[in-house]
């Protein structure tokens, strides 16, 4: 178990690993670390901090969808969000659940005849930068994600999404085709601008959270953790720079003026990988597979009917 911070080398040499991946379980004979990337024992992370208290007048409830772990490794390096209609454009692979028709040509009418992972018809599409093996680490350094070979990323142990109300309102509906976005995928070369809602931690350290990628304990499962903003300009499902319509919370929890409540989508995205493994996410190649340029994107192609279902669930107090 590594203590503490270390700045890993570039790989110089080929990995001679002997991998065994069944259901996200993943066993190395030799491991590598990327260039760029920083592991950190959970046991020296950082406290998670204590969450916003709900008010009397807040939305305590909770909306689960169960979309799946991406069992049927549906991948590409578009980005429909920040780079719609560019082919190719994230230069990293994306790991998807939800709609089974996204890629950087979607349309909202494309969504909305798609197929889905998930229950009740949510037609969203919800995705995030795949986890890469070390195998993966060694082939890559130097390539872009377009290359992978997808037998060396991992499949999640399972994947938790989520819409949370607000501490201090009721939330209203999310307009159908809704954009958002959080982390950011050029936050090391931007100096962790728009960062600091994207976290690590371990399934038996809970009370920790890092920036770095957690080093856990035998039988403990590795940890993403994605929180969305929820406070919706009113008027339009995307803006120029992809965030300015969709943004976060005050610290105390509620929107600002202007701005209107929607459900907050939680995302938790798990691995059970091998105590001591050098993982890492793909990522554009100026970013060297840092943990700080982990993101997750969405767009809401829930039917008008199920969304006014989550809302009414939200705003109960009621986790269905």
């Amino acid at each position: 178990m590594i203590r503490g911070r270390k700045r890993l080398w570039r790989v110089v040499l080929p990995v001679l690993c002997l991998a065994l991946v069944a259901g996200g379980v993943v066993t190395y004979r030799a491991l590598s670390a990327p260039a760029g990337a920083t592991y950190i024992d959970i046991a020296d992370a950082n406290p998670a901090p204590t969450p916003v208290a709900y008010t009397s007048t807040g939305s305590p409830g909770s909306w689960h969808v169960d979309c799946g772990r991406n069992q049927e490794r549906m991948y590409n390096s578009d980005n429909l969000v920040a780079q719609p209609g560019v082919v190719g454009g994230a230069h990293h692979v994306h790991d998807y659940v939800g709609n089974k028709s996204t890629n950087a040509l979607s349309t909202d009418d494309s969504l909305a005849a798609g197929e889905t992972t998930c229950q009740f018809g949510d037609k969203s599409t919800y995705y995030w930068p795949v986890l890469m093996l070390p195998s993966a680490l060694t082939q890559m350094d130097g390539m872009d994600g377009m290359s992978m070979n997808h037998s060396t990323i991992a499949v999640p142990t399972s994947v938790l999404v989520e819409y949370r109300g607000s501490p201090v309102s009721s939330v209203i509906a999310m307009p159908r085709f809704l954009r958002g976005t959080t982390g950011n995928p050029h936050g090391t070369t931007e100096g962790l601008a728009n960062t600091e809602h994207v976290q690590w931690t371990c399934s038996g350290a809970r009370d920790r959270i890092t920036k770095d990628y957690p080093q856990c304990g035998s039988g403990q499962q590795t940890i993403r953790v994605f929180d969305f903003p929820n406070c919706w300009n009113g008027t339009s499902t995307d803006s120029a720079d992809h965030r300015g319509h969709l943004v976060f919370p005050e610290p105390g929890g509620g929107c600002r003026v202007g701005t209107f409540p929607v459900p907050e989508l939680h995302i938790e995205v798990a691995y059970t990988l091998a105590p001591g493994l050098h993982y890492a996410i793909d990522a554009f190649p100026e970013e060297h597979y840092s943990s700080v340029t982990d993101h997750a994107m969405f767009v809401d192609a829930m039917p008008d009917s199920l969304m006014a279902t989550v809302v009414a669930c939200i705003n109960s107090g009621r986790h269905c």
